[in-house]
């Protein structure tokens, strides 16, 4: 779950933040309500970050309204000319 936190909020939380982000939470820190900053868990596994990606990704695909009128074969043909 990412959740918005104010800048000085999150300096007089950070470990309880910390404490959430071994829970699973993630973070974005705000400087007069404009995001400035994540607050995700380290690296352990760059792989995970990948399936994340892709998870991500295929979310976008699947809620995007389908484009009419678009030959997908012509575009590929044309691509290869």
């Amino acid at each position: 779950m990412n959740l918005e936190i104010g800048s000085y909020e999150a300096k007089t939380k950070l470990p309880e933040l910390l404490r959430g982000i071994l829970a699973g939470n993630s973070y974005t820190i705000t400087l007069r309500g404009e995001p400035v900053a994540d607050l995700i868990p380290a690296r352990s596994n760059k792989s995970s970050y990948a399936v994340a990606a892709i998870l991500q990704m295929r979310n976008l695909m699947l809620s995007a309204a389908p484009v009419k009128g678009l030959d997908l074969r012509a575009l590929i043909n044309e691509g290869r000319a």
